[in-house]
């Protein structure tokens, strides 16, 4: 594998995602060391609620919604998938005794993967792009003639279209499992 590959995809992806999990195996240490285990068990509702505020990102792609400019709410929604995610990783390492938690676990770990594959994917389709453009530019092309063909190319190299073709039905499948993880809590609770 090319080494520039390894260092600026394979690495900060890996670091990435192990930072994630990294901290929610301390944070869960932390809490059970202090006898603060209650805590991890209340952390799901804040981590849903930031994986939902997440998905503004889409709504503003989707045209849904008209403010926010799509690339701070990417990050916005990199940044508060990460940290809902980590809550609901310290949550599910409280307590998890049914097969319906670990499934719906399992499921937001892949969409997290499928994310963040998604961020380094969209990152390497900018530096092709970005050499593209040097590359017309040094041919002498003029403006326009760069962002045409800059266009085409964008089209044909749209590693994101085939990307989103798989994260969507993942993101699907978590989106279920957590419902219906949510649902059965409400539905079996021990209200006293």
């Amino acid at each position: 594998m090319n080494r520039s590959l390894i260092n600026k995809e394979v690495i900060p992806f890996l670091a990435l995602f192990g930072a994630l999990i990294l901290a929610a195996v301390a944070a869960d240490y932390l809490l059970h060391q202090n006898g603060l285990v209650w805590i991890g068990r209340w952390l799901g509702i804040p981590g849903t609620l930031l994986i939902l505020a997440s998905f503004l990102y889409s709504l503003r792609k989707r045209k849904a919604i008209g403010f926010g400019t799509s690339r701070r709410l990417l990050g916005l929604h990199e940044g508060l998938t990460w940290i809902g995610a980590l809550m609901v990783l310290i949550h599910a390492g409280v307590h998890v005794y049914a097969i319906l938690p670990w499934l719906a676990l399992a499921a937001m770990l892949v969409n997290v993967l499928s994310g963040m594959t998604g961020k380094f994917l969209l990152e390497r389709s900018r530096r092709a792009l970005a050499q593209r453009q040097q590359v017309y530019a040094e041919q002498g092309l003029a403006p326009q003639e760069v962002e045409r063909r800059l266009f085409w190319d964008a089209t044909a190299f749209d590693l994101m279209k085939r990307w989103r073709v798989v994260h969507l039905p993942i993101t699907l499948a978590f989106a279920v499992l957590g419902l219906t993880h949510i649902l059965t809590i409400l539905l079996f609770w021990q209200w006293k």
